[in-house]
């Protein structure tokens, strides 16, 4: 067979179509083969010692509507195993006050449960007891380092702003282990510690964040800054933020001698960090005087975490001669039942009186004759001053509303007597009996809520779950009303049923 070829640079290529083919298989398919043999040779040796994944537990197949154990678990943050243990509290305390104001501490302070320390500019008798500080029911309290080498040039001020700025920074040098948050507060500022973990809880701790809020006084945050969180109502600082705050607060201490507070100090120092402050609706720094009630009626759908200046504004509950009695009162009652509903408001009405009725669970119960809309009645009643004694009602960083002037509008206030859990119904039982006051004759021919209701009983299932959700004021249900065989309203509160609202 005659073969013909063609000359190609130096070399002759065979141009017969079987013996081209011959070639191809030997220079191109062959290689081919032989790497796709290593290949699956190699699958083989890697999957001799693959061992399948333990099977999911078997759960039990439901059309309920509600989320399986499996699921809820799924549902929740992924933080949410920070505990009261992963917390420690940095507390600022002055020698001249200490006698009284620690009484407030031991109404929230758990003994072996919490950590945190009590930071003083001088000692005090508990310092060298030979008593542990645990027995008193306070944390473990230490002496402040000598803060005389930093300037301070502010008039009106004290040197002690610069004492307390310091305290989150040497908290943090006392290497506790295992901490993912530093809580500061002041020794008159009373903590919720669940409702605080549940708010931490919702955040990274292995990210830089500085939690707090501002002041009631608009005048207050223009005067030092709405980026800052005051102090007394408390603030949280993750440990990486610590960290980094204890490594430059000394010299960022040099650079502001004029300022005036220890907590515009430390904002001053989370600026030059660049972290901004995460506003949370929890924390109160209550600068008011006179009377919190309609600030606490209308607690923001949010949970409770802190109060402060509770020497300056009346006792939470009536007929207590100190705030911290009554504090007291609430934490040995609602609290311990369900932290996470305190004063949280819910809005209902009697139709059958034509009563407007506010829920502040664990707290009262205010009954006002008429129909007010949910949107008057989820905001604040003026019975508080502002911190500025001569600034007006314009001069809240929030809104408010005006006392009744009308005597026929003013409510009838029913005070927390008594708390229980059902357990039988696995329900908390509320009871509530009116505060009776001196008032002015009212001329409607509506019922009148003294005369003819003297307790009020609320139904609540504890929730612990409450703030895992969206944000959203409980519904409450009046169930029974009083009549002339009863003094006595009854009222379910919980969460809001499809389709239910605060029906007017």
């Amino acid at each position: 067979m005659k073969y013909n070829t063609r000359l190609l640079g130096h070399k002759y290529i065979c141009t017969d179509p079987y013996r081209l083919l011959r070639q191809l298989i030997l220079y191109l398919l062959l290689p081919l083969l032989s790497l796709y043999f290593l290949y699956t040779l190699n699958l083989i040796l890697s999957n001799a010692n693959y061992s399948p994944p333990e099977p999911c537990p078997s759960t039990t197949t439901t059309t309920s509507n509600h989320l399986s154990f499996t699921d809820s678990k799924i549902a929740k943050t992924k933080y949410n195993e920070t505990g009261l243990q992963h917390i420690v509290f940095g507390i600022a305390a002055s020698a001249r006050l200490w006698d009284k104001r620690k009484e407030y501490i031991k109404v929230w302070w758990r003994p072996n449960q919490m950590r945190g320390f009590v930071w003083l500019d001088k000692p005090v008798s508990e310092l060298n007891s030979t008593v542990s500080p645990h027995q008193h029911g306070l944390p473990i309290l230490r002496l402040s380092s000598d803060t005389s080498r930093f300037p301070y040039t502010h008039r009106q001020g004290r040197r002690s702003a610069i004492r307390l700025s310091r305290i989150i920074s040497e908290t943090y040098r006392l290497s506790l282990p295992n901490v993912r948050w530093y809580v500061m507060g002041d020794e008159d500022t009373v903590f919720l510690p669940d409702n605080l973990v549940r708010t931490l809880a919702k955040f990274d701790h292995h990210q830089m964040y500085y939690i707090g809020s501002n002041s009631e006084s608009h005048l207050q945050n223009i005067y030092f800054s709405y980026n800052m969180a005051f102090g007394g109502g408390g603030f949280a600082i993750s440990r990486p933020l610590a960290q980094a705050l204890a490594a430059m607060q000394d010299g960022c201490l040099n650079r502001y001698p004029t300022l005036y507070g220890s907590d515009d100090r430390i904002q001053a120092c989370m600026a030059e960090l660049g972290v901004p402050l995460t506003r949370h609706q929890g924390f109160h720094q209550y600068d008011v005087y006179g009377d919190l009630l309609g600030l606490l009626l209308a607690h923001p759908v949010a949970p409770l975490i802190s109060l402060h200046h509770l020497d300056v504004v009346q006792p939470i509950f009536p007929n207590y001669s100190t705030g911290a009695l009554a504090l007291r009162k609430l934490f040995s009652g609602p609290v311990r039942l369900d932290s996470a509903g305190v004063m949280q408001q819910s809005i209902c009405y009697d139709k059958v009186h034509q009563w407007t009725v506010s829920v502040s669970w664990g707290l009262a119960v205010q009954v006002i004759r008429g129909i007010m809309s949910p949107r008057e009645m989820e905001m604040p009643a003026r019975t508080f001053l502002n911190w500025k004694r001569r600034a007006d009602y314009t001069a809240y960083a929030f809104n408010t509303r005006p006392l009744a002037r009308n005597p026929c509008q003013k409510p009838y206030v029913y005070y927390m007597s008594e708390a229980r859990f059902d357990a039988a119904k696995r329900t908390t039982v509320t009871r509530y009996d009116l505060n009776r006051t001196d008032r002015l004759a009212c001329q409607w021919k509506m019922a009148d809520p003294a005369e003819i209701l003297d307790h009020i009983v609320v139904f609540k299932k504890p929730d612990p779950g409450l703030w895992d959700r969206s944000p959203r004021r409980n519904c409450c249900k009046v169930l029974t009303t009083p009549d002339s065989d009863r003094s006595t309203m009854s009222i379910d509160v919980g969460v809001c049923r499809e389709g239910e609202f605060s029906q007017i």
